[in-house]
């Protein structure tokens, strides 16, 4: 990867819609090579996809809560479950395994307290191997940024 890849990257991540004739000429090159480019990046796994980014609060989701998840188990069928069934919450949009007192973190959005609390209860709680779940609830978000520091 050269500066010239990321400096399409860099350009990319401040706005995905950027047109391939416009990026061309922001990184100086003619169409065809600036397209083989962003192409070969799609294909190296570099490019991930292209998303539309929505704004929590108008969608009506203004309650962010971070939860650390220790597990009961840690046998590769315990850890496999949990993954799956995470992935299959749509209001945990991120989840981390983690190092120290917790085994995994995860960022939950939601509408309000009450229906992170019925979350809590009837779903998380019941996740395969869950021994303790450990919630804060974010006050303000300072700052939210998919770009990469590239």
């Amino acid at each position: 990867m050269d500066e010239i890849d990321l400096k399409i990257l860099r350009i990319l991540q401040e706005d995905s819609t950027t047109s391939m004739v416009d990026l061309a000429l922001k990184v100086g090159l003619s169409h065809t090579p600036c397209w083989r480019r962003v192409k070969q990046l799609e294909e190296s796994g570099a490019i991930r996809g292209r998303a539309v980014l929505l704004d929590p609060a108008i969608m009506g989701l203004s309650v962010n809560v971070l939860a650390n998840i220790k597990l009961k188990a840690h046998d590769e069928e315990t850890l496999e479950a949990f993954e799956q069934a995470a992935l299959a919450r749509p209001e945990i949009v991120e989840c981390f395994v983690t190092s120290g007192d917790s085994d995994y973190a995860v960022r939950i959005v939601v509408r309000s307290i009450d229906e992170y609390e019925h979350l809590l209860k009837k779903v998380l709680l019941h996740f395969p191997g869950v021994g303790s779940v450990n919630s804060h609830f974010a006050l303000k978000c300072v700052k939210n940024t998919t770009r990469l520091p590239i």
